[in-house]
């Protein structure tokens, strides 16, 4: 699993070294654990080739709910398909429905809203203009940048 965890907006590198027996090692970047649902909610989401995902820490944000996961599909067509994925994924292995689900008419920004985190799934266009990343700026950032939470 590759991710990269900053705050919101921010450029982060997770680096240190340590020294053992005079050779210098590395550290791996620290990865914070997730949920359950969320890790489920991005691995449904990578199955459909959702890109650019990203789970947004609200915890010290103040905000409504505990996590966003955000992330893009290429065409209405895929954004539904990953929407279907999250839902039908967290249903069956966790038994665990949306209470709200909108946007899913119009395919451009379908919401998938869990009480405890929302699964936003956007167009390009639609991402790049609400900017959710930007607004929830001061949220930590958890970048996924392969396929593997």
């Amino acid at each position: 699993m590759t991710t990269k965890a900053t705050k919101a907006g921010g450029v982060g590198r997770a680096s240190g070294v340590s020294k053992a027996g005079g050779a210098a090692k590395a550290a791996k970047p620290k990865t914070p654990k997730l949920p359950k649902a969320i890790v489920l909610a991005v691995k449904a989401a990578h199955a459909k080739q959702a890109v650019d995902v990203v789970v947004l820490d609200l915890h010290k944000a103040g905000g409504f709910t505990d996590y966003f996961v955000i992330c893009t599909g290429n065409n209405p067509r895929q954004i539904n398909a990953i929407a279907d994925s999250v839902e039908d994924t967290l249903k069956e292995d966790l038994g665990e429905r949306p209470h709200l689900a909108e946007g899913i008419e119009k395919s451009e920004w379908i919401l998938l809203d869990y009480f405890n985190f929302v699964v936003h799934v956007f167009s390009r266009d639609c991402r790049a203009f609400y900017g959710l990343e930007r607004l929830w700026g001061n949220a930590d950032r958890i970048a996924f940048t392969d396929e593997k939470p």
